[in-house]
């Protein structure tokens, strides 16, 4: 049983990251462009700018869209983790010590799931994957062209 689960580890780590991926890309597009139910949940658009409100979203769809897309995944998750610890500790701590009690239970998930991709990379279905094995079959090609040659 547990060899059949590892055989299905990477593709279900490429999962976790693509639905990661894009549910934090869907907070940043409805914070910076009023969709999704708009910023807060409230409607509307976050103004541009506003610390930390504007920058936040901004990491969202940035990070969240390459985390989705399976490029720069372990930094992208890095910079995201990080950006949903400053989120819980600075906004939602304060109000109380749990995330049931402060409303902070997203920012601690996404946190964490964040914090996982950064250890573990980007599974199955990354396009860093497509272009590693592109890069080094290239290399393979240029090194036996090279033989050839001389």
């Amino acid at each position: 049983m547990s060899a059949r689960l590892n055989t299905a580890q990477p593709y279900v780590l490429g999962l976790f990251r693509i639905v990661v991926g894009l549910l934090f890309t869907c907070h940043g597009a409805a914070s910076l462009f009023g969709v999704l139910g708009g910023a807060f949940g409230q409607g509307g658009t976050i103004p541009a700018g506003t610390w930390p409100s504007w920058y936040a979203a901004a990491i969202q769809l940035v990070c969240g869209a390459l985390v989705l897309l399976g490029l720069a995944t372990r930094a992208a998750a890095f910079v995201a983790s990080g950006s949903m610890a400053y989120a819980y500790f600075r906004v939602h701590q304060p109000h109380a010590l749990l995330p049931i009690e402060n409303g902070g239970e997203a920012a601690a998930m996404f946190c964490w799931a964040l914090l996982l991709l950064v250890f573990t990379g980007s599974g199955a279905f990354a396009l860093d994957r497509l272009f590693a094995r592109r890069s080094s079959a290239d290399g393979e090609r240029t090194a036996r062209q090279a033989a050839v040659t001389v």
